[in-house]
């Protein structure tokens, strides 16, 4: 089987078990701990980085759904879309529920300072300062480049910005027990691994490769 065909089959299950999470996350926002988390917990610093995060991966798939008429790539930054923008709304709900602003003064990454961050503690300001974001450069480069170009482009770019993702989830699974965030940290870590995969084999299949490992 192709990675057309396994993406096929693979795409119902993808957005049928991203609304399950949201689902169970809204549920579990709604009957969870009465305790709120403060404005400088791992819980809010996770919810506002992560929101921003998502917000650039959803950018670069609208930008690559539109420069290539290949239906692999279309399909995976489709799922992209849907997921991480479904799982934003529900950090902005989060952060409302808890009463607290979905931004912030404090630092990029400060709620993993101290715990092995890969930008712990780097000023606000910058996408960059975030793991696996890219660049400014590198988000003109994107939305010039068309056709195979894009697709190589885009799949480097996003393969490192899950890594990114899945290094920020680790963090608050190691930092927080708290029942709706830590699932959906476990989905964010469990799904974009999945899709680093993916991504890699359709990098080789366009004679390819990943950008160097930003992960341990």
């Amino acid at each position: 089987m192709d990675i057309s065909q396994e993406r096929s089959r693979r795409r119902p299950l993808v957005l049928a078990l991203g609304t399950m999470v949201v689902i169970a996350a809204v549920v579990l926002l709604i009957v969870g701990r009465t305790t709120t988390p403060a404005d400088a917990s791992a819980e809010a610093g996770f919810s506002r980085d992560m929101a921003v995060h998502h917000a650039q991966a959803v950018e670069m798939a609208f930008v690559v759904r539109d420069a290539t008429g290949d239906e692999t790539v279309r399909s995976l930054a489709y799922d992209i879309i849907v997921t991480q923008t479904a799982q934003r709304g529900v950090f902005m709900g989060w952060l409302q529920q808890w009463e607290l602003n979905q931004s912030s003064t404090r630092p990029v990454m400060a709620w993993m300072a101290g715990h092995g961050g890969h930008a712990a503690g780097r000023t606000a300001g910058s996408g960059a300062a975030m793991p696996g974001m890219a660049s400014d450069a590198e988000l003109e480069r994107l939305r010039q480049a068309e056709g195979k170009d894009a697709e190589i482009l885009f799949l480097q770019l996003m393969t490192r910005h899950h890594e990114g993702g899945v290094e920020m989830a680790d963090g608050l699974l190691r930092l927080s027990d708290r029942q709706e965030v830590a699932t959906m940290a476990r989905h964010i870590s469990n799904g974009q691994s999945g899709e680093i995969k993916l991504m890699t084999g359709m990098l080789q299949q366009r004679g390819a490769k990943p950008y160097p490992s930003i992960l341990n």
